[in-house]
């Protein structure tokens, strides 16, 4: 068994939960958007969804809501949400599915919660999978509902269906794929109010509000000027409450605010007038909340929310020291300087004259601004204001992404950092990018990584690079280090190819750019080197590893952890190429540094331990390495977690310890739980499933398992033709192997006691 090596730019994020006391029932996940006051019922339109659902036992329905922004189609969703829950619904769960990764998160939370088998661990992919097989077996009641759906193709995958029909899907989108009728899915068209909603919609929001007398005979014009569209009139309400003005004085101020929209927004961008109808009631509202208390902050707070994800942002984000600096320098009273207090205020502010939602007992996105009325502020915003509003945010964003070690359960608030950050890159016009890419671009590749996600880190990293190299173009110098988080990603994706390619490319450029010995060049080689190890190439990897430990303590000192994890490699380089006395009195230093600098459990000491129970292990030195690596087991589930791959590693060690002790029957459980682990994080192209699998063939023989033993061989036969070609030298010896395994057994095991090599 080897112990894989990785480079030192992937920052931990664990995604497991320990399984607690039995599942109390009613579970909720995610934040359901409060009703809007004077919500219309729409009893049209759930009397059609009503009329659709199907009346077969053991189908789950779904519901496909369908719509433009601005109709209503969340608040109707919520209003099923809700009343699911009145109702005493076991399972309900709110998921922002704008992306297919922050539905794979949320589905990953849920699994812990309601404890589905096969939950656990720090792959959120396969926590989300185990959700769904939950899901179609359960026989608690349940809903999901999948919010603003923006990849229909990608999401295909995600549905929940199941045959004991306890479950109901609901989903809203603003896309009329075709795709998303398919697998007994109903589409709801959802339009904007009719002329009775729009008039009870008024009537009741302002009698609610005491203000019956606003509703005067510029009602009707009103709505009908504001096209019925649920959030245009919501704006207006909002208004006319707080500035104690009629329908027929808004309509006026509407009118000349839309007037100027038509000079500037050409009509074929807008063929129903929507962004004309939001974009002149968002004027009219802030002109007055400009001059309210905190007096001129109310823009430059909506431009700040205008470029966050409108599924919600934390509220911690208004008093950071970023975004309070941001908002000084609009200040237009120098007398009084802006705290965070007063931030929080210009933000309650629009919340007040419905320009966003707070609601401060909803978690990590309580505070969402429409998509619409982003939209509209951010088209109408300098490009230089809005770049600095972005700014600020990615500092904000960054200042609140807690620290793994220390918060390992904050799957919530994670996710919706990372919405939020990828929220910036659509929106920026590629001033995020000056003079560097800001560190949470970083952080969130690396979340997506560590946190399970290896896919999501792929296409996230590939996502930036692409924008990166449209925006400020390909030879920016923060290039350099997004490449670097590809090719990390890669690696642990089983693309060590890929990865090797990029890494020789990026050392190069960071040599001929920074220097020999730049702690980041420095960085680039110990990734290189580590993806020579997995490749095999561990002559190249020493050579490499050699250097930079040298390198490192002369620049950085023996316990930074940059040279801890130069030593680490360096050691179980040493130990692969069979230079067993000098791995292990190279990993017995490092382990030692490693418990001094970073305590007995820290991951990196448990690595290294990793590394030198396997250097004792080949050296005949069984007996000492057992049970350091039942302790690293017993560390790394208590940690780490059961399922993640640091653990499957310490699991696998032991494993073979265990069988070179002549304990196969201990070992061959424990290797299969290794193979199920590592299939849930790694595609079947990563080496450490063939490993696993060939040595657990062998413990099957040992077993006289044989059955069993061939079959393994010849799936991993199957597999290496199939991704390495019939011709591959690898191919070759699986094959060679199988034909003399099948041969034993034909023969009956004459003159033969362990099985061929």
């Amino acid at each position: 068994m080897q112990v894989n090596q990785g480079g030192v730019n992937t920052q931990q994020n664990n995604y497991y939960v320990q399984a607690g006391p039995p599942v109390s029932w009613p579970q909720r996940v995610g934040v359901v958007p409060a009703l809007a006051s004077a919500f219309q019922d729409r009893a049209g339109l759930r009397a059609t969804i009503e009329a659709s659902r199907t009346g077969r036992s053991g189908v789950v329905s779904t519901h496909v809501l369908t719509g433009g922004g601005g109709v209503g189609k969340s608040q109707l969703a919520a209003a099923y949400a809700i009343e699911a829950a009145r109702n005493g619904v076991d399972l309900l769960v709110w998921v922002d599915a704008s992306g297919t990764d922050a539905v794979v998160a949320a589905y990953a939370q849920t699994a812990v919660r309601v404890q589905a088998p096969g939950g656990g661990g720090s792959d959120a992919v396969a926590a989300a999978r185990a959700l769904l097989d939950w899901l179609a077996t359960t026989e608690r009641t349940w809903l999901i509902v999948l919010d603003d759906v923006t990849e229909p193709e990608r999401i295909e995958p995600w549905w929940p269906t199941g045959a004991t029909g306890n479950g109901r899907v609901l989903a809203t989108t603003r896309r009329r794929d075709a795709i998303l009728s398919d697998n007994g899915r109903t589409v709801v068209d959802v339009d904007v109010y009719d002329e009775l909603e729009s008039a009870g919609y008024l009537a009741e929001r302002l009698t609610a509000a005491g203000a019956p007398d606003l509703l005067d005979t510029g009602a009707r014009p009103l709505t009908v000027a504001l096209g019925h569209l649920p959030l245009a009139l919501s704006h207006a309400a909002a208004y006319m409450v707080n500035e104690a003005v009629g329908c027929a004085t808004y309509l006026g101020l509407f009118a000349d605010r839309r007037s100027q929209l038509d000079a500037v927004l050409p009509s074929t961008t807008d063929s129903r007038g929507w962004r004309r109808s939001i974009g002149a009631t968002l004027l009219v509202a802030l002109d007055a909340a400009q001059a309210c208390e905190p007096v001129g902050l109310a823009l430059p707070a909506l431009r700040v929310a205008a470029v966050l994800d409108p599924a919600g942002h934390p509220e911690a984000l208004w008093t950071d020291a970023a975004v309070v600096a941001h908002l000084s320098r609009h200040n237009p009273s120098p007398d009084r300087g802006v705290t965070a207090s007063r931030a929080r205020a210009a933000m309650r502010l629009l919340h007040r004259y419905g320009l966003l939602a707070h609601n401060p007992r909803t978690g990590p996105r309580s505070v969402r601004v429409h998509a619409l009325t982003a939209r509209a502020v951010r088209e109408t915003t300098p490009p230089v204001e809005l770049e600095a509003a972005i700014q600020a945010v990615a500092d904000a964003l960054l200042d609140a992404w807690p620290d793994p070690d220390t918060h390992p359960d904050q799957a919530e608030l994670v996710a919706a950092l990372r919405t939020n950050t990828a929220a910036l890159i659509d929106n920026t016009a590629g001033g995020l990018w000056y003079p560097d890419p800001p560190t949470v671009l970083l952080t969130l590749g690396d979340s997506l990584l560590a946190g399970g996600q290896p896919q999501a880190a792929i296409r996230y990293w590939e996502h930036l690079i692409a924008v990166t190299g449209r925006l400020v173009g390909k030879r920016h110098p923060g290039m350099t280090t997004l490449w670097l988080g590809l090719a990390d990603a890669y690696r642990h994706s089983g693309r060590t190819a890929e990865a090797i390619t990029i890494e020789e490319e990026m050392v190069a450029d960071r040599e001929r750019n920074l220097g020999d010995q730049h702690p980041n060049t420095l960085v680039a080689r110990i990734n290189l080197a580590a993806s020579y190890w997995q490749a095999g190439r561990v002559d190249e990897a020493i050579a490499i590893e050699e250097r930079v430990v040298v390198d490192n303590a002369q620049i950085l000192g023996d316990l930074h952890p940059n040279t801890l994890t130069a030593r680490m490699n360096l050691a179980a380089s040493y130990r692969v190429a069979r230079r067993h006395a000098e791995a292990i009195e190279l990993a017995e230093r490092v382990a030692a540094d490693c418990v001094e600098a970073q305590g007995n459990e820290h991951p990196q000491t448990l690595t290294v331990l990793g590394n030198l129970t396997s250097s004792y292990r080949e050296a005949g030195r069984v007996a000492e390495a057992i049970p350091i690596e039942e302790r690293v087991l017993a560390a790394s589930e208590r940690t780490l977690g059961p399922g993640h791959p640091d653990t499957a590693m310490a699991r696998a060690n032991l494993a073979a310890s265990y069988a070179d002790a002549g304990r196969v029957a201990e070992a061959i459980p424990m290797l299969e739980r290794v193979i199920d682990d590592n299939g849930r994080v790694y595609d079947e192209t990563h080496p450490s499933g063939p490993n696993a699998r060939l040595a657990l063939a062998g413990l099957y023989w040992r077993a006289e398992r044989t059955d069993e033993a061939i079959a393994t061989l010849e799936r991993l036969l199957a597999d290496s033709a199939r991704f390495m070609g019939e011709e591959h030298p690898q191919t070759v010896k699986l094959a060679a192997a199988l034909r003399e395994w099948q041969a034993v057994v034909s023969t009956g095991f004459a003159g033969v006691d362990v099985p061929p090599s």
